[in-house]
């Protein structure tokens, strides 16, 4: 079926549309009508070849929320007029161990990302949300909750589901005192998320300026982290430290906020390693983890939660 798209043609070409083919729908297929697709950051750095191994003609977004305008035969959790959502997968092998795990994106065959990628037959290239229908299996599609805003729901197809599943697979629980580093896109969702789950949230960021929009997303605190005196007086405070920073910074100064068995969980990519010091993970039996994106019984999980508490 032809699409009607918004699409980049080379590394830093301008956006432009574009008509593309989608498969005619299958059994299992679910067709949905696009009202929304968030900006992720990752989309700017794929159209710009900056990760390398680009596909072009590529129409970026993962973080598509719609309605369901057909089904096929097969589908049984859909049906037309439902308001649904795909993120950052439309298939996987679905018989690997990791996929039996529900962690989909580790599929060991290698997942089908919802652009540029390929289909699971490694020909078919994908094409994501910056267009007005994608076709869609039923396994890969997420039911969003009416009661959330369809426009606000996009982005926790990427940003919510990145956070949710460190707070989740840490243990997040309340009356724990969790850090978020970084009030940027993943940020404004961590801090959200585990204010949320009755967490005690301290937001670390650059900019005083963003005192006051911490503390309106439910950040109970706020920390300078350009002031040296900030990891002196909240040395060993953390159960869990999530840090969304893309830009070179140290990690062994964070790591000495964590609790004896804390965790800190790395969410941005800096351009540049940063070295970690033995001792400042022996000291304490602290952990130092990454984590991407979540499965799509965890996003779901994620969307259930947002629908729940606003």
């Amino acid at each position: 079926m032809k699409v009607h798209a918004i699409a980049t043609e080379y590394p830093h070409a301008p956006f432009g549309p574009r008509v593309i083919e989608r498969r005619e729908p299958r059994a299992d297929d679910v067709v949905i009508d696009i009202a929304f697709c968030g900006i992720c950051h990752s989309d700017v750095h794929q159209a710009r070849d900056e990760w390398g191994g680009a596909r072009f003609p590529m129409v970026p977004g993962h973080e598509i929320v719609g309605r369901v305008i057909e089904v096929g035969a097969g589908v049984t959790r859909f049906e037309p007029g439902d308001l649904v959502g795909v993120g950052c997968m439309v298939d996987s092998c679905r018989s690997c161990g990791q996929c039996g795990a529900h962690h989909e994106q580790f599929c060991e065959k290698g997942c089908s990302w919802t652009y540029n990628g390929t289909e699971m037959d490694r020909e078919t290239p994908t094409y994501g949300g910056y267009s007005t229908h994608v076709v869609v299996s039923e396994a890969f599609v997420l039911r969003v909750p009416e009661s959330l805003d369809p426009a606000g729901a996009a982005p926790l197809l990427c940003a919510g589901i990145t956070t949710w599943s460190p707070l989740r697979q840490w243990g997040t629980k309340a009356g724990d005192e969790v850090a978020v580093v970084g009030l940027g896109g993943l940020g404004h969702m961590a801090v959200k998320l585990a204010a949320a789950m009755g967490a005690n949230v301290t937001m670390f960021s650059t900019s005083p300026g963003k005192a006051a929009d911490a503390e309106r997303l439910g950040a109970a605190g706020f920390a300078l982290s350009t002031d040296p005196a900030t990891f002196e007086r909240l040395k060993g405070r953390f159960d869990l430290i999530i840090d969304t920073i893309s830009a070179p910074h140290d990690y062994n100064q964070y790591l000495g906020l964590l609790k004896p068995y804390g965790a800190m969980v790395v969410l941005g990519i800096p351009p540049v390693a940063s070295e970690v010091g033995a001792f400042s993970l022996i000291a304490g039996n602290k952990r130092l983890a990454g984590s991407l994106i979540g499965g799509i019984a965890e996003t779901q999980e994620m969307l259930d939660f947002c629908g729940e508490h606003g």
